[in-house]
């Protein structure tokens, strides 16, 4: 008897998560697990702000998938551009950019979220993500090169528009991008002598009238009470009506010298998704409790690019796109795959949401665990504390805790290392939304694949 092929797109929470259940779970004998990811590390998304702040090396939140004692997976170098459920066919471009066909008898979709963007004039070629591990070292660099400049230059007008740095999204990596980032650059001015620290400005940006509102009023009301005490200018209800390479322009007529616009103004399901041609809510797979997809048979989805019922909460509620939820979703696909491989019934996907943690940087951060709310150094040690359990390998807990010890001991550093330093990097180049096939596109191809045959 023949081995399953089990094909799993995408290296995140959900993802990695899915394939270790899976390694675990499954003999060699019963199938043959393939995973689809450019890279081969599991990114810790929720510490790339104190990557671009420098508190962290980009390699300490890089987890290595080839670490684990039990990894047999087959990793293809690339990412998905497009799925044929009928042919159960995926098609892959690789890192070198051959196309390749991809045939499974199961199929496991978490390829994650995109930055989400809007029609916004000049936003495409002048806005900054902080969504991959590159967009985080490459604003690091951007960020200090604004002081190197600033600090060279006879121009007023030069130097007033690159001290002042524009965060668009008040949402968690907003918010946290905006306060290490800004804490960064407040060391920073020491070393600059030429520079007047209070030239230094930060504005953070969200059209929504509260700041982070999934923490309640009284936790949103206290972070952004510590963002203002730090001197970053919050404004809410407001949002970019133009942007350019010098300044940038917002909805209620501010026009802002900057050549800084950092756009994390929410995240939208992995343009993968349309391939399918299968039922989507929000831009996101309609998925049943136990994540599979109606309509594609043998296909699974979780993570950011499904809707995924919540049913400890009922009703109509969907689960949020979080880390936790990921990771949980991903070891409940395994054991859905497992029990249709064994011809079992599949259980429905439940977990009760345990609050969340934001870290602000320095002693600063707010957290609501179980419901609790917290702030200051206790919210502090719960945030630093969840992220570092999470982390799935001991070498990667010792790298971060390291970091921080370093960090706290011997201050920031300011260096510079040049990376992408000859071309401007935009949303589009780090995150490669232009990639992928519409379904008609896809349809052809399997199509001709079947011809050839």
């Amino acid at each position: 008897m023949s081995r399953s092929r089990i094909l799993v797109v995408g290296a995140g929470f959900a993802g990695v998560e899915c394939v270790r259940r899976l390694e675990r779970r499954l003999s060699p004998a019963e199938a043959e697990i393939s995973l689809v990811t450019p890279f081969a590390y599991q990114l810790y998304l929720p510490l790339l702000p104190q990557v671009a702040a420098g508190v962290l090396t980009p390699q300490s939140v890089a987890v290595s998938l080839r670490r684990s004692s039990k990894h047999r997976t087959r990793i293809i170098p690339g990412g998905a551009i497009g799925v044929d459920p009928k042919a159960k066919v995926c098609v892959i471009r690789k890192i070198t950019g051959e196309i390749v066909d991809q045939s499974y008898d199961l199929l496991v979709l978490a390829p994650g979220s995109v930055t989400r963007s809007f029609d916004i004039p000049g936003l495409g070629e002048h806005a900054r993500g902080m969504k991959t591990l590159a967009e985080a070292a490459y604003l690091r660099d951007h960020v200090i090169a604004q002081l190197d400049l600033a600090d060279a230059s006879q121009d007023e007008a030069e130097r007033t528009a690159r001290l002042q740095f524009v965060v668009v999204g008040g949402g968690y990596a907003g918010t946290e991008t905006a306060a290490c980032l800004q804490r960064l650059t407040c060391h920073a001015a020491s070393r600059y002598p030429r520079l007047d620290p209070s030239r230094i400005k930060w504005h953070l940006v969200d059209l929504a009238p509260k700041l982070m509102p999934e923490l309640g009023d009284k936790l949103g009301k206290t972070a952004l009470d510590i963002l203002r005490g730090r001197g970053i200018e919050v404004s809410l209800g407001v949002s970019v009506a133009e942007v350019d390479a010098e300044k940038v322009t917002l909805t209620d007529g501010r026009v802002l010298p900057s050549r800084t616009l950092i756009w994390t103004a929410g995240v939208a399901a992995s343009p993968l998704v349309g391939t399918l041609d299968t039922e989507t809510l929000k831009g996101r797979l309609v998925v049943r409790p136990d994540l599979t997809v109606p309509g594609a048979d043998g296909v699974f989805a979780l993570g950011d690019a499904a809707a995924v019922p919540d049913l400890a909460k009922g009703g109509d509620a969907l689960c949020p796109p979080t880390a936790q939820h990921a990771m949980r979703q991903g070891r409940a696909v395994a054991e859905s795959v497992i029990a249709t491989l064994r011809g079992e019934t599949p259980r429905p996907y439940v977990h009760k949401d345990l609050g969340l943690v934001v870290d602000l940087g320095g002693r600063d951060a707010v957290s609501k665990p179980l419901g609790i709310e917290l702030r200051g150094l206790p919210a502090q040690a719960v945030a630093r504390g969840y992220h570092w359990s999470a982390l799935r390998t001991n070498v990667a807990k010792t790298r971060v805790m390291t970091n921080w010890l370093l960090n706290a001991v011997a201050g920031d550093d300011f260096v510079r290392t040049g990376f992408l330093a000859q071309r401007p990097a935009t949303l589009r180049d780090f995150e490669h939304t232009d990639s992928y096939l519409t379904p008609e596109q896809v349809r052809e191809h399997t199509a001709a694949l079947h011809a050839r045959s």
